[in-house]
Protein backbone atom coordinates (compact mmCIF):
# COMPACT_ATOMS: atom_id res chain seq x y z
CA UNK A 1 0.00 0.00 0.00
CA UNK A 2 1.40 3.06 -1.10
CA UNK A 3 0.95 5.76 1.74
CA UNK A 4 1.43 8.74 -1.01
CA UNK A 5 -1.10 7.42 -2.64
CA UNK A 6 -3.71 7.63 0.07
CA UNK A 7 -2.79 11.48 0.60
CA UNK A 8 -3.19 12.15 -3.00
CA UNK A 9 -1.03 14.95 -2.99
CA UNK A 10 1.28 17.60 -0.36
CA UNK A 11 -2.36 19.57 -0.16
CA UNK A 12 -3.65 16.47 1.77
CA UNK A 13 -0.56 17.15 4.53
CA UNK A 14 -1.45 20.64 6.81
CA UNK A 15 2.10 21.59 7.87
CA UNK A 16 2.70 23.25 11.43
CA UNK A 17 -0.97 23.07 11.99
CA UNK A 18 -1.85 25.13 14.98
CA UNK A 19 -4.59 22.98 16.62
CA UNK A 20 -3.56 23.06 20.76
CA UNK A 21 -5.83 20.17 21.53
CA UNK A 22 -6.54 16.65 20.62
CA UNK A 23 -10.32 17.81 19.50
CA UNK A 24 -8.49 20.28 17.23
CA UNK A 25 -6.19 17.67 15.93
CA UNK A 26 -9.23 15.86 14.97
CA UNK A 27 -11.39 18.41 13.78
CA UNK A 28 -8.65 19.90 11.42
CA UNK A 29 -7.87 16.44 10.22
CA UNK A 30 -11.42 16.13 9.48
CA UNK A 31 -11.90 19.12 6.99
CA UNK A 32 -8.34 17.81 5.44
CA UNK A 33 -10.24 14.50 5.10
CA UNK A 34 -13.24 15.84 3.60
CA UNK A 35 -11.53 18.02 1.12
CA UNK A 36 -10.87 15.06 -0.67
CA UNK A 37 -14.09 13.34 -0.76
CA UNK A 38 -17.86 14.43 -1.75
CA UNK A 39 -19.20 11.46 0.09
CA UNK A 40 -19.51 13.24 3.59
CA UNK A 41 -19.42 16.02 5.34
CA UNK A 42 -16.34 16.87 8.10
CA UNK A 43 -18.68 17.23 10.34
CA UNK A 44 -19.53 13.73 10.16
CA UNK A 45 -16.16 12.31 9.63
CA UNK A 46 -15.35 14.84 12.68
CA UNK A 47 -18.10 12.41 15.04
CA UNK A 48 -16.50 9.37 13.69
CA UNK A 49 -12.86 10.06 14.52
CA UNK A 50 -14.39 11.29 18.26
CA UNK A 51 -16.40 8.27 17.86
CA UNK A 52 -13.61 6.06 17.15
CA UNK A 53 -11.16 7.97 19.83
CA UNK A 54 -13.95 6.96 22.91
CA UNK A 55 -13.04 3.30 22.20
CA UNK A 56 -9.24 3.88 22.95
CA UNK A 57 -6.59 6.13 22.20
CA UNK A 58 -4.98 5.93 18.36
CA UNK A 59 -2.37 7.35 19.66
CA UNK A 60 0.68 5.03 18.55
CA UNK A 61 3.29 6.25 20.65
CA UNK A 62 6.63 8.47 20.54
CA UNK A 63 4.70 11.45 19.16
CA UNK A 64 2.26 9.71 16.47
CA UNK A 65 -1.51 9.22 16.57
CA UNK A 66 -3.40 7.72 13.57
CA UNK A 67 -7.24 8.69 14.10
CA UNK A 68 -9.04 6.55 11.72
CA UNK A 69 -12.50 5.51 11.57
CA UNK A 70 -15.05 3.23 8.75
CA UNK A 71 -17.18 5.41 7.14
CA UNK A 72 -20.46 4.03 5.46
CA UNK A 73 -20.87 4.74 1.83
CA UNK A 74 -17.33 6.02 1.73
CA UNK A 75 -16.22 4.80 -2.00
CA UNK A 76 -12.59 4.71 -1.24
CA UNK A 77 -9.77 5.10 1.27
CA UNK A 78 -9.29 8.78 1.72
CA UNK A 79 -6.17 10.10 4.06
CA UNK A 80 -4.65 13.35 5.53
CA UNK A 81 -1.91 14.16 7.94
CA UNK A 82 -1.01 16.97 10.38
CA UNK A 83 2.27 17.75 11.53
CA UNK A 84 1.97 20.30 14.98
CA UNK A 85 3.57 23.36 15.91
CA UNK A 86 3.13 22.16 19.03
CA UNK A 87 2.41 18.97 20.23
CA UNK A 88 -0.76 17.98 21.89
CA UNK A 89 -1.76 15.51 24.56
CA UNK A 90 -3.34 12.51 22.43
CA UNK A 91 -3.79 9.72 25.57
CA UNK A 92 -1.23 7.71 24.33
CA UNK A 93 0.02 4.48 25.61
CA UNK A 94 3.39 6.20 26.44
CA UNK A 95 1.69 9.27 27.59
CA UNK A 96 4.02 11.23 25.36
CA UNK A 97 2.08 14.26 23.15
CA UNK A 98 1.54 14.01 19.79
CA UNK A 99 3.12 16.53 17.07
CA UNK A 100 2.24 13.90 14.14
CA UNK A 101 -0.81 12.72 13.21
CA UNK A 102 -1.92 10.36 9.99
CA UNK A 103 -5.97 10.13 9.54
CA UNK A 104 -7.37 7.39 7.65
CA UNK A 105 -11.18 6.81 6.75
CA UNK A 106 -12.25 3.29 5.22
CA UNK A 107 -15.35 1.90 3.57
CA UNK A 108 -17.29 0.51 6.28
CA UNK A 109 -17.06 -3.01 4.27
CA UNK A 110 -13.23 -2.94 3.40
CA UNK A 111 -12.07 -4.47 6.28
CA UNK A 112 -8.81 -6.30 4.52
CA UNK A 113 -7.77 -3.09 3.58
CA UNK A 114 -8.57 -1.45 6.58
CA UNK A 115 -6.18 -4.13 8.46
CA UNK A 116 -3.74 -3.34 5.48
CA UNK A 117 -3.04 0.08 5.21
CA UNK A 118 -2.93 0.84 9.42
CA UNK A 119 -0.22 -1.90 9.52
CA UNK A 120 1.84 -0.10 6.84
CA UNK A 121 1.13 2.90 8.72
CA UNK A 122 2.21 1.58 11.98
CA UNK A 123 5.29 0.24 10.25
CA UNK A 124 5.97 3.46 8.63
CA UNK A 125 5.57 5.55 11.64
CA UNK A 126 7.30 3.33 14.04
CA UNK A 127 10.44 4.00 11.88
CA UNK A 128 12.57 6.92 13.96
CA UNK A 129 14.35 7.65 11.35
CA UNK A 130 10.98 8.25 9.28
CA UNK A 131 9.62 10.63 12.00
CA UNK A 132 12.97 12.72 12.55
CA UNK A 133 12.72 13.52 8.71
CA UNK A 134 9.16 14.26 9.04
CA UNK A 135 9.95 16.52 12.39
CA UNK A 136 12.71 18.33 10.67
CA UNK A 137 10.75 18.97 7.02
CA UNK A 138 10.27 22.64 6.16
CA UNK A 139 7.02 21.87 3.97
CA UNK A 140 4.14 19.97 3.32
CA UNK A 141 5.56 19.49 -0.44
CA UNK A 142 8.47 18.03 1.36
CA UNK A 143 6.75 15.51 3.90
CA UNK A 144 4.76 14.62 1.19
CA UNK A 145 8.15 13.45 -1.40
CA UNK A 146 9.32 11.63 1.86
CA UNK A 147 6.33 9.76 1.95
CA UNK A 148 6.81 8.90 -1.87
CA UNK A 149 10.39 7.89 -1.41
CA UNK A 150 9.21 5.75 1.68
CA UNK A 151 7.04 3.76 -0.72
CA UNK A 152 9.44 2.86 -3.25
Amino acid sequence: MLIAALLVNADSISFQDPASSKKKVLENLSQKLAANTTATTAEKIFQVLLERERLGSTGLGKGVAIPHARVPDLPHTVAAMLTLESPVDFESADSQPVDIAFGLLVPEDDTNNHLQHLSRLVTLFRDPQVCDKIRSSTSADAIFELLLSSDD
